[in-house]
């Protein structure tokens, strides 16, 4: 095991059995229709407890940053990232991973926590996230030393645009295009 992979596995390993406390305070009404979050280039910031502008101060900061605690950071509907309380688990930069199940009725988590959040892709949210170069907070951008998702742009657009919980949106032919690649992506994995 290399020196990068043996620091992950280390890190997903002590992710795993920290504790979990209060994650009572972050539920299914938590998370919402990504238009009513605030845009940041290809993604999405909100902050649960009002502090909006430092959580997109430090997602705009070309240098990084450290986010506020109650920051939620999403890409699409089905994934979140929420930064929880100091201490609450050092090993993530005290990030909580999501899971999610979004319909017009609303949200559902499906899985939250650490090392044991995996995407409908098959990727740990937390075995990527952990390779974010230090400044930017386990935020992963096309810059920020995390591996490439298999999602282009455009997918990820097209995906923004059908969140079941917004109102809905004309579609382009692109969109349109863009998400029968995904559909045919998700088949052959």
């Amino acid at each position: 095991m290399g020196n990068r992979s043996g620091l992950i596995f280390s890190l997903l390993m002590s992710a795993a059995f920290l504790p979990h406390a209060n994650a009572e305070e972050v539920s299914d009404a938590t998370f919402r229709c990504l238009n009513d979050m605030t845009a940041v280039r290809h993604f999405y910031v909100d902050n649960l407890l009002g502090n909006i502008e430092e959580t997109v101060a430090v997602a705009n900061n070309p240098k990084g940053g450290r986010y506020p605690e109650g920051a939620v950071v999403q890409l699409v509907p089905s994934e979140a990232m929420v930064k929880r309380e100091p201490g609450f688990n050092p090993a993530t930069n005290d990030w909580e991973f999501f899971e999610l199940a979004v319909s017009p009725e609303g949200t559902a988590i499906d899985k939250r926590g650490f090392a044991e959040v995996v995407n409908k892709f098959g990727g740990n949210c937390f075995a990527c996230h952990v390779q974010a170069e230090p400044q930017w907070d386990l935020i992963c951008d096309n810059n920020h030393g995390c591996a490439p998702i298999p999602l282009t742009r455009g997918m990820i657009t097209a995906i923004q645009k059908t969140d079941p919980r917004c109102e809905p949106v004309e579609l382009t032919d692109e969109d349109k295009a863009n998400l029968k690649a995904l559909q045919a992506a998700l088949a052959a994995g």
